[in-house]
């Protein structure tokens, strides 16, 4: 990704950054831009403060996948709700994003991976999606092949893709629109509080007295919390991603495999990248967190590495400060890993084994991204005892592009005491106390 990795080189006029406002919101990804549009079309008055650029990070370095499909049944309900406020906004926008109902699709090679669609299937009925399954013969018809390559697939319609970099600061210039006041290269350093109650914030550039905050700071919310004596079990593991040349259209919607996954994009070409695949970075929250993780990395130690390195105490290590001093925040504006280019090698060849269609396609980009991951992979939506007016949207654990509208719905109707589109109880922090009480 062309991206700047460190510093960023604009800086905004501090006298741009309001004295107060209803509500803050704390990064610039899905969670909080959408957190921010459904604030403003409330009519709330709403800041929302991002310390580099909207969408530098994870929101536009993900698949672009909008899926219903293998979900986490305890996320299904908001994601549900999440694929129809897609197809609410995106006609708002002033941009072709690329979206469009084309369907997920996950591939079987074996009986071993077939079993997993099967029992998922059978555990979402009630849900009433309009996911199937297919026969070895039914997915060669679904390919367009006759080769028998495979022992069938799981398949959803109505699950969508859309292209993440265009998609965000569409949804951002929306949020504009409908009122809400966007600063970039604004990290928020603190947020302050009397008698227990959200009074403001404190950003590199001013305070904001406000009576709620939103943090949706993807990887860094972690740390952001550490530094208030907040503790949260989150930790970020490193994806590494593609995209090809144009090539043949396999299918048009989002194509997984376990060795590898695809999506035909805007330009023809495919994103491409393996589920599950990241690198675990060593650092001194790993170690306090590890037990939690632990059943995360037996699962998928054939395909996760674990590492440790000059980024034990970086930016997402161990760090405190006071609110006139300079944060990790704005020491890192964006967050650009490295990929995995031994990684990116494997996933490309798998690819093309698996779809003939790609064997002239070339790798045109490859990045990496940082993906904010939770011990059970699925969300935090609640507010910390003791913290009236601060709501944590975080932890989207690697899937958070398709599910963000509806967890940024969440996080504004939690935020405002409205009644929320499903119960937020699975998302609660309580749920990692109540684990290790057991």
């Amino acid at each position: 990704m062309k991206v700047n990795g460190s510093r960023s080189q604009e800086r905004i006029d501090p006298s741009s950054v309001p004295n107060h406002t209803e509500i803050v919101v704390i990064g610039g990804g899905i969670v909080g831009v959408t957190a921010a549009i459904h604030l403003a079309e409330r009519g709330i008055p709403v800041v929302l403060c991002e310390k580099g650029r909207i969408a530098g990070e994870q929101s536009s370095r993900n698949w672009g996948w909008i899926r219903k499909t293998g979900r986490d049944l305890r996320e299904l309900p908001l994601m549900i709700e999440s694929a129809r406020l897609w197809a609410r906004i995106v006609p708002q926008l002033d941009t072709d994003i690329g979206y469009g109902v084309r369907g997920t699709t996950y591939l079987a090679e074996n009986d071993a991976e077939f079993e997993p669609h099967e029992a998922w299937h059978e555990a979402a009925k009630p849900f009433q999606l309009d996911t199937m399954l297919l026969s070895s013969a039914e997915t060669d018809r679904f390919l367009g092949r006759g080769d028998r390559r495979f022992r069938g697939a799981i398949h959803t319609p109505s699950d969508a893709t859309a292209e993440p970099s265009l998609a965000v600061p569409a949804m951002a210039r929306y949020a504009k629109k409908c009122g809400v006041t966007i600063l970039e290269n604004c990290a928020v350093r603190m947020v302050e509080r009397a008698n227990g109650a959200v009074v403001g914030v404190v950003t590199e550039h001013g305070e904001i007295a406000c009576k709620s905050v939103i943090l949706a700071g993807g990887v860094w919310s972690r740390t952001f919390l550490e530094n208030l004596g907040l503790n949260l079990p989150q930790l970020a593991v490193k994806s590494s991603v593609l995209r090809t040349s144009p090539a043949p259209e396999i299918v048009s919607g989002g194509l997984g495999a376990a060795r590898a996954s695809v999506r035909r994009r805007l330009d023809g070409g495919y994103t491409i990248a393996r589920s599950g695949a990241a690198e675990f970075q060593l650092i001194p929250a790993a170690f306090r967190h590890f037990g939690a993780f632990l059943p995360v990395l037996r699962d998928r130690w054939r395909i996760m590495t674990i590492r440790a390195g000059r980024d034990f105490f970086g930016p997402l290590g161990t760090a405190r400060w006071q609110a006139d001093e300079e944060t990790p925040f704005e020491r890192v504006r964006v967050f650009d890993p490295k990929p995995d280019p031994r990684l990116i090698n494997r996933v490309i060849n798998a690819a093309r084994e698996l779809h003939p269609q790609l064997a002239d396609a070339r790798p045109v980009e490859t990045w990496g991204g940082m993906i904010d991951v939770m011990p059970d992979e699925i969300p935090v939506l609640d507010s910390p005892p003791g913290w009236q007016g601060l709501l944590i949207a975080t932890g989207l654990s690697g899937h958070g592009f398709g599910i963000g509208p509806g967890a940024g719905l969440l996080a504004a109707q939690m935020t405002t005491g409205e009644t929320p589109v499903v119960d937020p109880k699975p998302f609660s922090l309580s749920r990692f106390s109540r684990r290790a009480a057991a």
